[in-house]
């Protein structure tokens, strides 16, 4: 198994190998993220395997949700993905410098003047707006740029996307040919809701344009959308939150491979006495003589204020020695305390690791406590972890660090 970390350097002008480096790193850091490649790839196929033999792409925008843009990006290429979606320019850049086979489209779109950076990096924009398409029509004549984009038709969402009517206006265009739409495409408002009626009014809406729009590949499922039946899927679906182990199925049992692991360092163990309050507020009582791991995580580490715990409040938990303990009191800036008393003796120690996510802990577990969904979790992971890859194809130690 192949395992590579996030180069965090230890000293300046360091005479260390590159290899202990690493293992430096990991040794000092307070908080390590892991994310286990083989099971995005594995979470590809499965939902590629529902789609055959629609193309199944992958959404890699805000650095992977978190979980590192080029390591990804290059796990999902060797097991055969062909397109990528971004949301950014700049996220384009790092998605491209990971490979340069796939098709990569920036679901943002295009300003006026930057065409020169689509073409640079063989990326198409997503182009949602009539003034847009004119503009980017202007870049393709002006440089003979025959890259192509695509078109994004609003069917609901009513936030990117050509009005219908004007969707309608562009048949002309299609049919006239070399007219430089490489897909049309629309986005899924209720996708995780299976009984939402919204579903099919936008799957019927979008059907309309797509057949009029000949020739053109069509994309209207994302990882939601996968599982609402075939007659969302058409030529292209584009999966993002669910390969990164995100419930898409939020009313059934989750069929995706967990794949993120955090673990982070207990810098203190200490005893309170009973009807000592604990963390900022004084909002947690001490009921019996405790004992408490304070834990190197806290808000500005993506782990969200609203997980701690209160008097009379279940918080969420976190595992210490192989057992499931509570939080005790709010969740501060850098550390958050954790109730281990029921533990056995010495169980739990200054220096070791306590797990935050995985070990049964899911990115939905923790959304629920966080009072979010899984996709604000995976991307509000913080940068003081050192990230661990391990699985799927070699990486380069030097672009094991997430992106900026």
């Amino acid at each position: 198994m192949n395992v590579v970390s996030d180069p965090k350097t230890i000293a300046s002008g360091s005479a260390l190998s590159p290899e202990a480096n690493r293992a430096a790193a990991l040794a000092a850091a307070t908080g390590v993220l892991t994310v286990d490649l083989d099971a995005v790839v594995a979470n590809w196929r499965k939902l590629e395997s529902r789609s055959v033999p629609t193309e199944c792409a992958a959404v890699v925008k805000a650095n992977a949700y978190g979980c590192g843009v080029g390591p990804i990006v290059r796990a999902l290429v060797a097991a055969g993905c062909k397109t990528f979606f971004v949301a950014t320019i700049d996220e384009a850049r790092a998605a491209r410098a990971a490979s340069a086979l796939p098709k990569i489209y920036v679901l943002n779109g295009c300003f006026q003047n930057c065409g020169d950076a689509f073409a640079e990096l063989d990326c198409k924009p997503v182009i949602g707006d009539l003034n847009e398409l004119a503009e980017w029509d202007v870049f393709c004549r002006r440089t003979g740029w025959a890259g192509g984009a695509a078109i994004h038709i609003d069917t609901g969402m009513n936030r990117l996307g050509l009005s219908l009517e004007d969707a309608h206006g562009l048949v002309p265009r299609i049919n006239a040919g070399n007219h430089g739409i490489t897909l049309v495409m629309s986005h899924l408002a209720c996708a995780e809701d299976l009984h939402n009626p919204m579903n099919a009014r936008q799957a019927a809406n979008f059907r309309e344009i797509a057949h009029l729009y000949t020739g053109v590949p069509a994309s209207l499922a994302n990882s939601s959308g996968t599982f609402l039946g075939p007659q969302f899927q058409f030529d292209l679906m584009r999966p993002g939150a669910a390969l990164y182990g995100v419930n898409p199925t939020p009313e059934a049992d989750n069929p995706m491979q967990p794949v993120v692991c955090l673990k982070t360092r207990i810098v203190q163990i200490r005893n309170v006495e009973r009807g000592e309050s604990v963390g900022y507020g004084a909002i947690w009582t001490a009921r019996r003589p405790t004992k408490l791991a304070i834990v190197s995580t806290g808000y500005a580490d993506g782990y969200f204020r609203a997980a701690g715990g209160a008097d009379g409040v279940r918080s969420a938990e976190v595992i210490v020695a192989g057992q499931r303990c509570p939080i005790a009191g709010r969740i501060s800036m850098d550390l958050m305390a954790v109730d281990i008393t029921d533990l056995p003796d010495k169980a739990a120690r200054r220096g070791q690791m306590a797990t935050l996510l995985g070990e049964g802990i899911t990115v939905d577990e923790l959304a629920h406590h966080f009072g979010t969904i899984g996709y604000e979790v995976l991307t509000s992971l913080g940068r003081r972890y050192a990230r661990v890859y391990t699985g799927g194809t070699a990486v380069p130690a030097e672009a094991a660090s997430p992106s900026p």
